[in-house]
């Protein structure tokens, strides 16, 4: 993937993330080649700090950054730290990645004879392996792996634990001390997530049209003695507003005192018809009562 296209993968699973420092640029490059990749390795990264984000950029003088492609701290936020060649896989079995290109069972390493490096992309959890990972850590793990996953159209089993790949001494993802995951039981859990597909997106409601406003049908109808329907139409818009305390019957169809207090009363709570709030409608006072 490039850049552009592991982030598209983010957003479109629904994985929160930030950019850290120049990452899209920042790689082992010039140290040996990247790719192809084949799969994802899962880490831990020792320690249970908060901010792990210069330490996997920058490693160690023995160890030069960067360490992962991903950092995943305890919030469940995804932290982009490098991309291309990083120095977090070292040294593995071969037999692994051959299962892992198959997609087969992942068999016991015994040896470390083949770059990991240049075959898998890596993410390191943040957490020091001797505790399980916060459960936002494990929800958003599965997520990774499914948009990872989804992209190259590769299944479950292209899903490594460090401690599956043949580095001596590693047994991360840990969650006792010197204890890897079981990760047939997390590749399991990467299945199901992957099945599930990308979190469904709610739709955005479909604006609905106003209704259009009536024509005003004239002053004359507004007046003392007026009997019709517009009066009718006219108070029962005024109750909808929350002017319906004024009427003990009605409203309508005779024009009375009640109507003109009520729609006075709307005249002048409204500070384009405050100045000429006297009880009757106008075209403005009827537009905007009925918008």
């Amino acid at each position: 993937m490039t850049p552009a296209q592991i982030l598209s993968q983010l957003k479109k699973f629904g994985i929160p993330f930030k950019e850290y420092k120049d990452w899209k640029n920042h790689n082992r490059n010039h140290k040996g080649k990247w790719g192809p990749v084949h799969g994802l390795m899962v880490h831990h990264t020792g320690s249970n700090n908060k901010d792990q984000r210069a330490l996997l950029y920058d490693g160690y003088s023995t160890l030069p950054g960067p360490l992962c492609h991903f950092g995943l701290d305890q919030d469940g936020t995804i932290h982009m730290i490098g991309w291309g060649r990083a120095n977090h896989a070292g040294s593995g079995d071969d037999d692994v990645l051959d299962a892992v290109i198959a997609e087969k069972d992942i068999p016991h390493d015994n040896e470390s004879n083949t770059d990991g490096n240049a075959r898998f992309y890596g993410v390191e959890i943040w957490y020091s392996g001797s505790q399980k990972m916060s459960d936002a850590q494990y929800k958003t793990l599965q997520l990774l792996s499914a948009a990872v996953l989804d992209f190259h159209g590769w299944n479950e089993q292209s899903v490594i634990g460090h401690g599956e790949w043949g580095s001596p001494g590693k047994w991360d993802p840990g969650y006792t001390p010197g204890k890897m995951m079981d990760m047939d039981d997390v590749r399991k859990d990467i299945k199901a997530t992957l099945a599930k597909g990308k979190p469904s997106t709610p739709s955005k409601p479909t604006p609905s049209k106003p209704k259009p406003v009536p024509a005003f049908p004239g002053r004359g109808y507004f007046r003392p003695g007026a009997r019709n329907k517009y009066v009718t139409q006219l108070g029962q818009q005024l109750v909808k507003k929350g002017y319906g305390h004024f009427y003990r019957v009605g409203p309508g169809p005779s024009w009375t005192n009640v109507d003109r207090s009520a729609v006075r009363a709307f005249q002048r709570a409204h500070r384009e018809l405050a100045g000429d709030a006297d009880g009757y409608p106008g075209p403005l006072t009827w537009t905007m009562l009925f918008s």
